[in-house]
Order: C-alpha cells, then sequence, then structure tokens
C-alpha cells in the first residue's frame, strides 16, 4: 500500500460520511496517480506552483495605492484557505480540497480588484472573475494546457461567487469564508488606511462580532462550525448571516463605493481601457503565446485573457510605455 492509499484510507476511516473523497475524485485528462499525494493534495500543489498564483501577489484587493501591510489578491487567498481548513476540520470535512479551491478562486481575477472587473464586464458585455478564474486553470496556464484539476475543485472555484452553489460541502465552505475573509481584512486595512474607525460599524455588527478583525471572524466560524454540525450543508444561524449582510451593505456603502477611492477607481478602469482598446487594434503586438491563442479563440477573447491577467503594476507600466512619451522633463527643465 502506498502512503496515498493509506491517506485516502484514513479519509474513509476519519472523515464525515459528508466530506469529498480523493480516492472518487475525476480528472477530465486521466494521470497516473502519486505515490504521495492524493488528487486534492496535487490540486493544491499545481495552484500554488502556477504563474496565475504568483501573479495574485501584485494585484489589487481594495486598495491600489497601499502600503507593504496591506492585502493583496494572494494574502486574500491564503487567508481564505486558513479559515477554509479551520472549517473543514471542525466539520470533518476534507481540508485539502478546501485548501486547493481556495488558493484558486481568485485566480482569474483582473488587475485593479473590483475596479477592473467592472472595466472588463462594460468592454466585451460580460466578464466574471469567477469564470475567468476556471478559465485560467482550464485552459490558460502551462502554456494553454491548464492545469488539470479535479472536476471538484474546479467546481468549487467557478462556484465560489454568482447564482451557482457548489456541489461538495468543501466548495461551500469557501464559498463563505471568501465573504468572511474579504469583510474583516477589508475592515481591518480600512482601519489602517484612516477610511473607516471601528465606532463607524453599525452597533448591532459591533455587539454580534466585536470590532477586532480576529475576532470578528472567530465569530462567524464558529456559529458555521456549529450550524453545520452533523448536516449535509453548510449553514449559519439566522442572526449570524443577517449581521453578515449587515457589515456587508455597509463596507459597500463607506468603502467598496466610498467616494474617497473614486479617483482610484477611475484611473484602473482607464488604464485598462486604453490597453484593451490598443490591443483590440495592435493584436500583432501581444506576446508570442497569444498570437497562438489567438487563432483558437478568437481575437476579442484572447485580448480579453491578456488584459485580464495582468497585474497592476505590469499594467501601468504597459500603459506608460505604450502611451507615453520618453521625455526626460525634469532633466530638460534644468537646462
Amino acid at each position: 500500500m502506498t502512503i496515498r492509499e493509506r491517506t485516502e484510507e484514513l479519509e474513509y476511516e476519519t472523515l464525515s460520511p459528508f466530506a469529498a473523497k480523493s480516492r472518487e475524485a475525476k480528472r477530465k485528462v486521466p494521470m497516473a496517480e502519486c505515490n504521495f499525494r492524493t488528487k486534492f493534495q496535487r490540486d493544491r500543489d499545481r495552484i500554488l506552483h502556477s504563474k496565475c498564483f504568483r501573479r495574485l501577489k501584485h494585484k489589487t484587493q481594495v486598495y491600489i495605492t497601499a502600503g507593504d501591510h496591506y492585502r493583496t489578491r494572494m494574502t486574500h487567498s491564503l487567508e481564505v484557505s486558513q479559515i477554509s481548513r479551520t472549517i473543514a476540520r471542525g466539520l470533518r470535512l476534507n481540508e485539502d480540497l478546501t485548501e486547493a479551491i481556495a488558493l484558486g478562486h481568485d485566480v482569474g481575477h483582473t488587475p485593479f480588484g473590483h475596479a477592473g472587473e467592472a472595466a472588463m464586464e462594460k468592454l466585451i458585455g460580460h466578464f466574471s472573475h469567477n469564470e475567468q478564474s476556471l478559465r485560467v486553470v482550464e485552459y490558460l496556464e502551462r502554456d494553454g494546457h491548464g492545469l488539470n484539476l479535479t472536476m471538484e475543485t474546479k467546481d468549487g472555484i467557478v462556484n465560489h461567487t454568482g447564482k451557482g452553489l457548489p456541489k461538495t460541502l468543501e466548495g461551500r465552505i469557501v464559498r463563505t469564508a471568501d465573504r468572511i475573509a474579504y469583510l474583516c481584512h477589508d475592515y481591518d486595512d480600512s482601519l489602517r488606511a484612516g477610511m473607516l474607525a471601528a465606532t463607524d460599524l453599525p452597533q448591532e455588527v459591533q455587539k454580534r462580532f466585536g470590532v477586532d478583525a480576529s475576532q470578528m471572524i472567530t465569530s462567524m466560524v464558529s456559529d458555521m462550525i456549529l450550524a453545520s454540525e452533523g448536516k449535509d450543508d453548510i449553514c449559519q444561524s439566522d442572526e449570524v448571516k443577517e449581521t453578515m449582510e449587515l457589515f456587508r451593505d455597509f463596507m459597500f456603502r463607506h468603502v467598496y463605493r466610498s467616494e474617497r477611492l473614486t479617483r482610484e477607481r477611475e484611473q484602473a478602469v482607464f488604464v485598462l481601457r486604453e490597453l484593451f482598446n490598443y490591443f483590440m487594434t495592435h493584436t500583432g503586438e501581444l506576446p508570442e503565446e497569444y498570437q497562438a491563442r489567438r487563432e483558437r479563440w478568437g481575437k476579442e477573447r484572447t485580448v480579453t485573457d491578456y488584459v485580464a491577467g495582468l497585474t497592476d503594476s505590469y499594467a501601468v507600466a504597459l500603459f506608460h510605455n505604450i502611451f507615453l512619451p520618453p521625455v526626460g522633463w525634469n532633466r530638460d527643465m534644468q537646462k
């Protein structure tokens, strides 16, 4: 018996009957099994070592012009992973699957956060980062071969937001853990940025969750575990669910759609719009790997994949190189 087979046996012995079992997982393209890692562990590793995951360290969570201690898409994904694993362990569900889904759920996000996503939506008529995340792991990574993840991991990634509900309980954990993470950590970053004070929170949120981000997470995670124990679903108590909605509404009004961030959002939209339009008329200037993809996916889809995959800093540098003349203004003024 290999180490992987021993681990698979242990899943049946120790995990909940509602847990996803790695032995039963399926891939679109069958491949030889690893002697040490289960299918879900390999999914996690493939995402963790992918280029799309590495790019998340230079993609905005909320604050585009943030300092060193603000969240990026990568730190957000790691925090979602930690929260998800805690819940999965409490419910005896498959931690490896929750981790794989959590690490991969945002790999299709645009530069500049949701402002970039809204810009792409306006440019092409329909764009959703969860669908793009699936497209990245399915088709774009590894020079167009994709990561060949299991169906369970891909299902969790594409359904972590939107109308669809993940088929596995592990995927449903990530769906709610994502919201817990971004609410609490974006609130924490907003305190650091001076956009909010703890006393600004609605009284009901302060009363039920507290005003410390760590305490807030603990309150929501504890509720999920207790409410879901022994059930074939991932649940929250009505009280916590209602308070989370109140918290979310507050964050949208005071942070995500704040007038103080309007200038940053407008700049982000302008940069992505100009880059997209430029490459739609100068497709021959796309990197070579995208030239090959154009034959398969068409011009608009290929340009969308390229622009959506840029990091914040690379998008700004690219915009500068394309649209701004190489003028040494300060040097010229000194002459």
